[in-house]
């Protein structure tokens, strides 16, 4: 018999049997792909998001651990309507009814919390893609998923070096340093008007913002790296990227935005050359970038492309009103 329990006081127990249905979730659904490593689900489940809290639900069947699901309740301004959430099932027990069981305890916990709307991922030609849409949640930005060879790119050097009159590189690691932290929040609201299809996301940043986000980053156990363009003491555009916790051999791309007046001068490429030619010089380990844009992107897809950036495989964010 199948019970459903909500988890609280997540323990080291907890973490490692999240991490096998992960683990053999992946390895079903997406061969070839890194498998999430334990201390990388330890840090992501035991350290609080920023401006908002998780629930989590365990299924177990005969005492053995079958599914998970996580919802995310946003608190802050303009996300406060909203619940994201994740399910996975083991491979071994799908079509018994616990996808749906845990979706129910989701949507009942979100209604609870008086949300209005449910968001969630899944990746295209999997078996999530058709769970969600036989349950009514509709498809709202379609992504391709990128991945570039580290190894294999040439011609950084000429791009870093290029000269942009009136800008220069600037980078850090972890927190932004005080001097840069309001511009870098100024920085950072320019994704605002970046492709999201009908996604209602909107985030509003200032300086604390800025800095709570790379502590929570850090206190995951993950490795921030940020590099900017600066006009005069203004950043005109930045790139992050987010060495996760574990084998370090597979690096996430974040946030690439440039001030809507500073577009149109080569920023973007700019800072992502420097971005990886940083990474190759100190963190060799890392063999491969991983990264998304919505299908509608033209330009920054055309960036990543300039790079070496391949198709990996397409993703879709679904939305549900409550």
């Amino acid at each position: 018999m199948d019970t459903v329990q909500q988890l609280h006081d997540i323990s080291d127990s907890d973490v490692a049997e999240w991490h096998g249905v992960l683990a053999a979730s992946v390895a079903r659904d997406l061969p070839g792909e890194p498998m999430p490593t334990l201390d990388h689900v330890h840090g992501d489940l035991t350290t609080p998001g920023l401006d908002s809290r998780d629930l989590r639900w365990a299924v177990r069947t005969a005492g053995t651990l079958t599914g998970v699901a996580r919802l995310r309740l946003f608190d802050g301004p303009g996300r406060d309507h909203l619940g994201q959430f994740t399910i996975d099932v083991h491979p071994d027990h799908r079509r018994h009814g616990i996808g749906s069981r845990l979706l129910e305890t989701v949507a009942r916990a979100a209604r609870r919390e008086k949300r209005r709307s449910l968001v969630v991922e899944a990746s295209s030609d999997t078996p999530g893609v058709a769970f969600l849409e036989a349950k009514g949640f509709t498809c709202v930005l379609s992504l391709s998923l990128l991945l570039l060879d580290v190894h294999e790119v040439s011609g950084i050097a000429e791009i870093v070096h290029a000269e942009h009159p009136g800008y220069r590189l600037t980078r850090w690691l972890g927190v932004v340093p005080d001097d840069l932290a309001d511009t870098f929040a100024t920085a950072k609201s320019a994704m605002g008007d970046m492709p999201a299809g009908d996604m209602d996301t909107t985030t509003t940043w200032d300086a604390d913002r800025v800095r709570d986000m790379a502590e929570v980053v850090e206190k995951r156990g993950d490795t921030l790296l940020t590099v900017g363009a600066l006009h005069g003491d203004r950043i005109a555009g930045f790139t992050e990227l987010v060495i996760p916790v574990g084998d370090g051999t597979r690096a996430i791309q974040s946030d690439t935005a440039v001030v809507p007046e500073h577009r149109g001068n080569g920023l973007g490429l700019w800072v992502k050359a420097a971005m990886l030619d940083w990474l190759r010089a100190e963190w060799p380990a890392v063999a491969e970038i991983e990264t998304d844009n919505a299908e509608d992107n033209e330009h920054m897809l055309a960036v990543n492309e300039r790079l070496g950036f391949r198709p990996l495989r397409k993703t879709r964010q679904y939305h549900y009103e409550l």
